[in-house]
């Protein structure tokens, strides 16, 4: 996906957002902020964007988005459960009524055979609900896993908001 049509896809989210009335809110690990940057690089993003996170340690994720310890021990800091409680802490952190969250494993190295270079953890929550979440296995560089997991949080964001493709 060109760089324009992701201008064009956060800007999507942004229409749906605003006619709804609501705020949204980043958690982001492998994507350092991506996600944001996407969201704000659209003209008027203020009025459906309220903040972003970058958590790229454990200690952060902890400390930022009250993701607690028995999680990253028992699950990782790649894990499902993780991107869940960090969409969670981001919502619980924010005045935002939707959130998203994504971790995973960028490369070229940190990966395992369990969890390996391309696999990205993603949640999408809504505020008094139980998050959702999918974990994907992208493909390619760090710059396309990386670009790959923008993608899909956003496109997530948008199929979870009643907007298809």
């Amino acid at each position: 996906m060109a760089p324009d049509s992701l201008t064009r896809l956060a800007a999507r989210l942004g229409a749906r957002l605003k006619k709804r009335r609501l705020k949204l809110a980043t958690a982001e690990s492998c994507t350092g902020g991506w996600i944001a940057q996407a969201v704000t690089s659209v003209s008027g993003s203020s009025a459906w964007f309220e903040r972003g996170f970058v958590s790229y340690s454990n200690e952060a994720k902890r400390e930022s988005l009250g993701v607690r310890g028995a999680i990253l021990s028992r699950h990782g800091a790649v894990s499902e459960e993780t991107a869940r409680a960090m969409a969670a802490g981001a919502l619980a952190r924010s005045r935002a009524q939707v959130a998203v969250a994504v971790t995973g494993v960028a490369g070229p190295a940190g990966g395992t055979r369990r969890k390996p270079v391309g696999m990205v953890c993603v949640a999408w929550g809504k505020r008094g609900a139980f998050p959702e979440s999918a974990t994907f296995r992208f493909r390619g560089g760090r710059e396309s896993v990386r670009r790959q997991s923008v993608v899909v949080a956003l496109q997530g964001l948008l199929d979870r908001l009643g907007d298809g493709r």
